[in-house]
C-alpha cells in the first residue's frame, strides 16, 4: 500500500498494467488527482466504482488535515498547522506577493540539526515525513486556496538532506506536468549544510534551485548558532557547493539571519564579503524573528541596510528580505509548539 502522492507516472503505468488496466486510466487517475484535485477516489467519477475501490485499498490517497491556521494580516501570508494520518503535525506557509505565492513546506516532523535560533528543532526531530506527505501539503493548500503556489521552497520543518530520497520524489511529482506543474527554477531546497546532501544533488541533474543557511562568516560564531559547523565546517561547506555550482551551473543563495550584536556589525559583513567574493552567490539577508528559546534581538533596521550597503558595495547580489508574518508565529515551528498534538494513549495530560 502506497500514499497515492508518492506515485509518479511510471508507478501508474506500471500499476495499471498489474491491475489489468488499459493504459488510459493512468493519465485518468493523474488528471484527477492534480487537475480536479479530488479529496477521495470516490470522487474519481470517470473511473468504474470497483477501480475506485481498488485505488483506496492499494494507493490511499492521504491528504493531511488542517487543524490551525495563523493568518498574519494585510501582507496575506498564512501559515497551516497540518496533521499526517498518524496524528504528527507539521507547517506550511503560504506567501503571495506580486501576483504570486510562494508555499513553504517542511521535511521533517521536528528537526535534529538544532539552529539556535530555530523553533523547529526545539523537540527534536520526531520522524521524516514520506514523499507524499510532502505533497500532500501542497494538495492541502492547493484545495484550500483553490490553486496551486507558483513557487515552492522546501524551507519548513526539518532539513531536507537528512530526508533525500523523500524530498527529491516529492519534488520531481510537483514538477510533473501531468502533475502540480511547478517549474523546477521555481524550486527551492534549502539546506543548513549537509554537505554529502549538496554533492550528491549535484548529480542529479535537475534544475532545482540550492539555498544554504550560512548565518556565520566564522567556524567560531557558526559553532555557535549552527551544530552542523562541528560537522561539516565552512571551508567544506563552500568547497561543495562550488563543486555543484561548476557542475550545474546554478547560482547558489546564501542565507544570513542577522542577529543584533551576534553578527551583524561592519566586521562581520567583511568577513562574509572575504567568504564569498569570487563565488557565483546571492545572499539573502533575514533580520532575526523572535524565537522565545533564543534570546537574540531583532537588529536595527539602520544596522541591516548598512549591512546590506557593504555588501553589495562589494559587489554581492544581496536583497534584505523585509519581514513577513510576524503575526503569524512567524519562526519556523512555533504554531507546532503552540499546538500539540492530542494524546494517544487515551490518557488526559493537565497543562
Amino acid at each position: 500500500m502506497t500514499d497515492a502522492y508518492a506515485l509518479l507516472p511510471e508507478d501508474w503505468a506500471r500499476l495499471c498494467k498489474e491491475a489489468g488496466w488499459p493504459g488510459f486510466r493512468a493519465k485518468q487517475i493523474l488528471q484527477g488527482l492534480y487537475r480536479d484535485r479530488i479529496g477521495a477516489w470516490g470522487e474519481l467519477t470517470t473511473l468504474p466504482g470497483a477501480m475506485r475501490d481498488r485505488l483506496a485499498a492499494c494507493a490511499p490517497l492521504a491528504l493531511p488535515r488542517e487543524v490551525a491556521r495563523t493568518p498574519s494580516g494585510p501582507d496575506g501570508v498564512v501559515k497551516f498547522l497540518l496533521e499526517m494520518a498518524d496524528g504528527e503535525r507539521v507547517e506550511t506557509v503560504w506567501i503571495p506577493a506580486d501576483g504570486r505565492v510562494t508555499q513553504c513546506v517542511s521535511s521533517q516532523v521536528g528537526c535534529a540539526m538544532h539552529c539556535a535560533f530555530c523553533a523547529s528543532g526545539q523537540l527534536g526531530c520526531v520522524r521524516s515525513l514520506a514523499a507524499g506527505e510532502i505533497v500532500g501539503q501542497v494538495m492541502a493548500l492547493a484545495r484550500a486556496q483553490g490553486r496551486y503556489p507558483n513557487n515552492i521552497v522546501v524551507m519548513g520543518m526539518g532539513e531536507p538532506f537528512m530526508n533525500y530520497d523523500a524530498v527529491l520524489r516529492a519534488l520531481r511529482t510537483l514538477n510533473l506536468q501531468q502533475g502540480p506543474n511547478i517549474g523546477a527554477r521555481h524550486i527551492t531546497l534549502s539546506t543548513c549544510g549537509v554537505v554529502p546532501g549538496i554533492e550528491r544533488l549535484a548529480g542529479e541533474g535537475v534544475q532545482f534551485e540550492l539555498s544554504v543557511s550560512l548565518h556565520a562568516p566564522t567556524d567560531a560564531l557558526r559553532d555557535r548558532l549552527m551544530p552542523v559547523n562541528r560537522r561539516w565546517p565552512i571551508a567544506e561547506l563552500l568547497a561543495a557547493c562550488d563543486a555543484y555550482t561548476a557542475a550545474t551551473g546554478r547560482i547558489i543563495t546564501y542565507e544570513y539571519t542577522l542577529v543584533g550584536g551576534l553578527n551583524d556589525r561592519p566586521a562581520h559583513a567583511d568577513a562574509l564579503i572575504r567568504l564569498l567574493r569570487g563565488r557565483k552567490a546571492r545572499v539573502n539577508l533575514i533580520p532575526l524573528s523572535p524565537v522565545a528559546e533564543f534570546d537574540g534581538r531583532t537588529p536595527a533596521h539602520a544596522d541591516c541596510l548598512a549591512f546590506l550597503d557593504a555588501l553589495l558595495r562589494a559587489g554581492i547580489h544581496t536583497t534584505l528580505r523585509r519581514s513577513r508574518g510576524r503575526q503569524a508565529d512567524a519562526a519556523c515551528g512555533q504554531l507546532r509548539l503552540r499546538n500539540p498534538k492530542a494524546p494517544t494513549h487515551g490518557t488526559a495530560t493537565e497543562k
